[in-house]
């Protein structure tokens, strides 16, 4: 039985996409300019991820080894495509300012690693809710590094949500530092990108070891001699 608190931990935290495996950090670092850049392509890839995962894990018995791989990456390509279609539809300005990044997610090797890794060893249902967590991960380090990147950059947050949203976003708009803030160039160009997930990386890796710290901390110490159990669950 698939253990689905195990799943969520991992596509969350444990084995996030972009601060673990570090995989998909050519969009990552170059279109997380803005928080609605970064919405739109983490929701582009968290559909192309559900879809390849769930069609990967209902055709596992009916692959062989020797044409699993181009399979898989032909899957992706109908899912990227078919997302394409859709922002070309729905949210066109956006898929405009995305351009070459929404066709590239046929190369994020964290799709094609999902659906080798898991979703052609599981069934359905735990390969759609991987697909969805992990890309759901993906998704919020995406959208932190965004919001980060237009507050330093621009000093505004939410900025020109309606490309996504529609008009009734275009309010959301916050303007942080007044009219006069001649923003912090760095942040907007892709080394800052590069500062900004190094920096949310250390963090992760901080609150693990602290996590960890706090574990061993909590376990009790075994002492020697004979050791009776109580019906407290105390031993002594």
């Amino acid at each position: 039985m698939a253990n689905y608190k195990e799943i969520t931990s991992n596509g969350l935290w444990k084995n996030n996409p972009a601060l673990v495996q570090l995989l998909g950090l050519c969009p990552l670092l170059a279109v997380t300019g803005s928080v609605v850049n970064a919405l739109g392509l983490g929701i582009a890839t968290m559909l192309v991820l559900v879809g390849s995962n769930i069609a990967v894990s209902l055709i596992r018995h009916a692959v062989s080894d020797a044409v699993k791989l181009p399979a898989f990456v032909m899957i992706i390509a109908a899912f990227t495509t078919c997302t394409e279609l859709l922002m070309q539809a729905f949210t066109y300005e956006l898929y405009q300012i995305l351009g070459i990044f929404i066709p590239l997610i046929v190369t994020n090797c964290a799709i094609l690693g999902r659906a080798d890794a898991f979703a052609c060893k599981n069934p359905l249902l735990p390969s759609a809710i991987d697909g969805f967590m992990m890309g759901l991960g993906f998704l919020l380090v995406l959208v932190t590094i965004g919001a980060l990147r237009e507050i330093l950059g621009a000093g505004t947050l939410f900025d020109n949500m309606h490309l996504l949203l529609g008009e009734s976003a275009r309010a959301w708009t916050l303007t942080l530092f007044g009219d006069n803030y001649k923003g912090f160039l760095v942040a907007v160009l892709p080394p800052g990108a590069f500062f900004i997930a190094g920096l949310l990386i250390a963090i992760k890796n901080m609150v693990d070891i602290q996590l960890k710290n706090q574990a061993s901390k909590n376990k009790v110490k075994a002492t020697k001699g004979a050791k009776r159990v109580r019906t407290t669950g105390h031993v002594a």
